[in-house]
């Protein structure tokens, strides 16, 4: 499978002082998909603008036509999967069927106290996706639906028409614990990773590239046990949060390498970060856009 060039676009810009103009950029430029983060607020961008992930989306998708759009990624934190479904509904059939949702179990930053809970341990975000995934699945697959969780319950929800793309929108799950690899596994059309976190302060890329052959041991472990062929799913590496950083943003040549070593692992897909000044994300915008016309080319 060849590989995938993708961007992620976050919410900080209104829409008329920047922010529809990177979209369409980024449709020009080519890349395959556009996601944003689905957060409240986000680290240091917290006390700044930061818009909501589907009204930007779905202006996003009235102001292309081809890129592909999603998430990375929807967690818990303070979604529920009835509201949630109604809006990936509709955006789905405003955008023509180009939506894919990214979806993991959250974290402990900002979301998932912005709603006056106290953050939840990792078991208990890992058990509320693990009753979240198939019941949204559900959701976008069925006319109607009734269910009583631990969690989330749903009273005769109502989808239809349902999704553009059939049976439903893709989901990219982003999972590196067993019990997220195997919803991964059994409800994903692809899993999405940003590498082994514990690497990123003191690790090396040659660390990180060893870490991630490892997660995708286990992914594929994870199939099997499902009765499913790894090859069938797509792997997104979301880039930035490696040693490597932002060094595979600083020349075409930079990039070219670190996407040749992680497509050798099985990726069929990377996601870089649209440029932001003054950020973790800084990068200079002419080479990025250089690297995204130009690098898929020199990996063929």
């Amino acid at each position: 499978m060849s590989l995938r060039l993708s961007t992620v676009i976050l919410p900080y810009r209104r829409w008329h002082e920047g922010g529809r103009a990177a979209w369409v950029r980024a449709e020009q430029l080519g890349f395959h998909t556009a996601y944003t983060y689905d957060h409240l607020s986000w680290r240091s961008f917290r006390d700044g603008p930061w818009f909501g992930a589907v009204p930007t989306l779905t202006a996003a998708a009235a102001a292309t036509e081809r890129l592909r759009l999603g998430t990375l990624v929807t967690s818990p934190n303070f979604r529920h999967p009835v509201t949630l479904a109604k809006e990936l509904i509709s955006l789905d059939d405003i955008s023509g069927g180009r939506v894919t949702l990214g979806i993991g179990a959250g974290g402990t930053g900002f979301d998932a106290t912005a709603l006056g809970q106290e953050p939840w341990t990792p078991r208990e975000r890992a058990d509320r996706l693990a009753e979240f995934v198939p019941l949204l699945d559900r959701l976008l697959t069925e006319g109607a639906v009734s269910y009583e969780g631990r969690f989330y319950s749903a009273h005769e929800a109502r989808n239809i028409p349902g999704c553009v793309q059939r049976p439903r929108l893709p989901f990219a799950v982003a999972a590196t614990g067993p019990r997220g690899l195997r919803l991964a596994a059994r409800h994903g059309q692809a899993w999405v990773t940003t590498g082994d976190p514990k690497l990123y302060e003191s690790g090396t890329p040659e660390q990180s590239v060893e870490a991630l052959r490892g997660q995708l041991a286990k992914l594929a472990d994870a199939c099997t046990e499902t009765g499913r062929d790894v090859g069938g799913l797509d792997k997104v590496l979301l880039t930035g949060f490696t040693p490597d950083r932002a060094r595979p943003l600083s020349s075409l040549d930079a990039f070219v390498d670190f996407a040749g070593r992680h497509r050798e692992l099985g990726f069929t897909e990377i996601v870089v970060h649209w440029p932001i000044p003054d950020s973790d994300f800084a990068a200079d915008q002419k080479v990025f856009e250089r690297i995204a016309m130009e690098a898929l080319a020199q990996l063929d």
